[in-house]
């Protein structure tokens, strides 16, 4: 009698352009998608919006609630079905549109500084409201432009992930800078700018394993915005986080990085490292350059994501290489290689 009752069994999940991975019995896609760390799109969890929405392209599912009253037509027609009310009833395999391709079309869009706050001496963070929604992937980076500065616009990495309308960048302070100078100096709430984005291949991918971030100065605007991201998601693995900086007048962020640190699923490990700061101070962390921890930080990571001055990034890859890690695992974004920069 009680052998016709079989144990449920995990199916395989493909989602296009993302990977694989299994999902547990009466988990939904939703459920197993978040648990994997995935940027899967949601919002309410219970079928009332159809933001997790997702084309099944093989297999079969269990619907939980009658996904006609959500989704149109069309939309059944092509075999969409919610996520967040979905369990798979076999392998499968699915399209989720804003997943299945990492590249977002640049859009030059308008907006107006809604916030200006001093991070550093030398890093100012504005805040502009954009006319628009912009789509981006947190790490890439935007061209930045204002009727202030008349020599084009300069690149600067997005510091948050996708809130509303509006985006926030990282500016430090370069002498002799012009748009530096004015971001940090001049710029006030309410002034005109312009943002084409997003640009960049530099962004956080799905994978197995810990991670290693690394970063130098205003370097660590691409790496928060990751990481906010994926404490979003509720991604679970682990990471060890260096930040190299000169002194402790020159670190930034900390309060953002603790809730981060105190809120993430796995592991969290961040490590600022002074090059710079005087002898005797009453700083008790570590000193020297952040490549000389990278052999004994770098055991257990699977990718390891950087942003700073290039000097840096090349001593690490130079370290990282010879470490013998994969170079398809190690992403960098030199960011003083962009023109005009300053």
């Amino acid at each position: 009698m009680f052998g016709l009752f079989k144990p449920a069994k995990p199916h395989m999940l493909t989602i296009e352009g993302v990977g694989e991975f299994v999902v547990n019995p009466k988990e939904t896609i939703l459920t197993a998608a978040l648990r994997q760390g995935v940027r899967f799109p949601h919002s309410c969890k219970v079928g009332g919006c159809a933001t997790c929405k997702c084309q099944l392209k093989d297999g079969k599912v269990k619907e939980l609630t009658a996904a006609a009253f959500i989704l149109s037509a069309e939309d059944l027609q092509q075999g969409y079905v919610l996520g967040c009310q979905s369990q798979l009833k076999s392998d499968a395999v699915i399209r989720v549109d804003s997943l299945s391709d990492s590249e977002r079309a640049a859009k030059l869009l308008d907006g107006k500084i809604v916030a200006k706050e001093s991070m550093t001496h030398d890093i100012t963070k504005l805040t502009i409201e954009l006319s628009a929604p912009t789509d981006y992937l947190p790490g890439q980076y935007a061209l930045v432009a204002t009727p202030a500065i008349t020599s084009g616009p300069r690149s600067y990495s997005y510091a948050t992930p996708m809130k509303d309308n509006k985006v926030s960048f990282f500016i430090r302070h370069v002498p002799g800078g012009e748009m530096s100078g004015w971001a940090n100096e001049s710029a006030t709430i309410g002034d005109a700018v312009t943002i084409d984005g997003p640009h960049g291949d530099f962004y956080l991918r799905q994978g197995e394993g810990d991670i290693l971030m690394i970063a130098g100065g205003s370097g660590i605007a691409p790496i928060l915005a990751m990481l906010e991201d994926a404490l979003q998601f509720k991604t679970s693995r682990n990471v060890i986080f260096l930040f190299g900086a000169r002194t402790q007048a020159d670190l930034c962020a900390l309060d953002q990085i603790k809730q981060i640190e105190q809120n993430w699923s796995g592991t969290f490990r961040f490590i600022p490292v002074l090059s710079e700061e005087p002898d005797g101070s009453e700083w008790q962390g570590q000193r020297g350059f952040v490549t000389e921890l990278i052999p004994e930080m770098a055991a257990n990571s699977t990718q390891t994501y950087m942003c700073g001055p290039p000097p840096m990034l090349d001593a690490a890859e130079a370290v990282l290489n010879e470490l013998n890690l994969s170079p398809d695992g190690i992403f960098c974004d030199r960011f003083l290689d962009r023109s005009s920069i300053i």
